[in-house]
């Protein structure tokens, strides 16, 4: 049986259990992270007595609850012991029978009878870092070689929120809103302060080019953003940055890419020669979420 837990209904202490010995485990679903990206904006389906467990975060338009995954929150989903389709299937059902759904995000290890629209993500696994690097395309091995000009010029730097927040600003992409940006800043800087986060940036004669934020959890290392200034996009500041980071972990945590549709990105991080996952979603169109409303209504199952 499933039961839809408000926020103040969850128990966090079996919600957390379940995530830790989960098959799919992933620092996106924890209390602390959805906490941040949601404003505590979200709630639980359960199954049994905490046996799987499915996050659903949501804002609220003019009163009525709306799932949306946040931003830079990439995968949810069902969380269990063991992945099941069909325990998976009665979730996706509850959800879809029971909430107004905007952009739902399972994770790449769910799987699912229903045929469902994909995306990408790309993971680094743990291994030696040699072996990594030997795997890394020929293109991305001539990337990481930079001139020497620019060796002699350039460093790696460890960069405060305040520091950071300036270079995001200006050099910021890929955000439909104004307020986008604010709440992006927002989370990294709580995040940061959490001790979660870090800023890792590229120098060039003094002057930040490329710059990243890497958000660790106890076995992932996830890039939750990259920022560049156009002018130095050819220097490889942002390969470099990553390969670094990649050395410095690799050898015990999982390295998440968090993403990659859009086909430059893609090519990007291809290039580091990651696995390629695949995780399955749920996006209505405004004019399907009016339908879907107006069905709830007629239904007099809307809550």
């Amino acid at each position: 049986m499933i039961r839809r837990l408000k926020y103040n209904e969850i128990d966090f202490k079996k919600y957390t259990d379940c995530l830790e010995r989960s098959e799919q485990r992933k620092y996106s679903a924890s209390k602390n992270f959805l906490d941040v990206t949601t404003n505590k904006q979200w709630e639980v389906l359960v199954f049994n007595d905490y046996e799987a467990v499915m996050p659903v975060p949501f804002i609220l338009k003019k009163g009525i609850k709306i799932v949306h995954n946040p931003l830079i929150c990439q995968q949810l989903g069902v969380f269990s012991n063991k992945d099941d389709k069909k325990v998976n299937e009665k979730f996706l059902h509850f959800l879809q029978k029971n909430y107004l759904v905007r952009a739902y995000h399972f994770n790449e290890t769910n799987s699912f009878d229903s045929k469902l629209k994909t995306k990408k993500n790309f993971l680094l696994y743990p291994d030696e870092y040699a072996k990594v690097f030997a795997r890394y395309s020929p293109k991305r091995k001539r990337k990481l070689r930079l001139d020497e000009e620019v060796t002699e010029n350039s460093e790696l730097k460890e960069l405060s929120y305040q520091e950071a927040e300036i270079f995001i600003k200006n050099n910021v992409i890929g955000l439909d809103k104004e307020n986008d940006t604010a709440t992006l800043l927002k989370t990294l800087e709580t995040f940061h302060l959490s001790k979660h986060l870090k800023f890792l940036a590229f120098y060039y004669h003094h002057e930040i080019t490329n710059m990243i934020a890497i958000y660790s959890d106890y076995d992932t290392i996830a890039l939750l953003g990259t920022f560049n200034d156009k002018k130095y996009i050819k220097m490889a500041g942002a390969s470099t940055l990553i390969d670094h980071v990649i050395k410095e972990n690799i050898e015990h945590c999982i390295f998440d890419f968090e993403g990659g549709n859009l086909p430059s990105i893609e090519e990007f991080f291809r290039g580091f020669r990651p696995a390629l996952k695949h995780y399955a979603v749920i996006e209505n169109s405004k004019k399907t979420l009016v339908k879907n409303f107006t069905g709830f209504l007629m239904r007099g199952k809307f809550f």
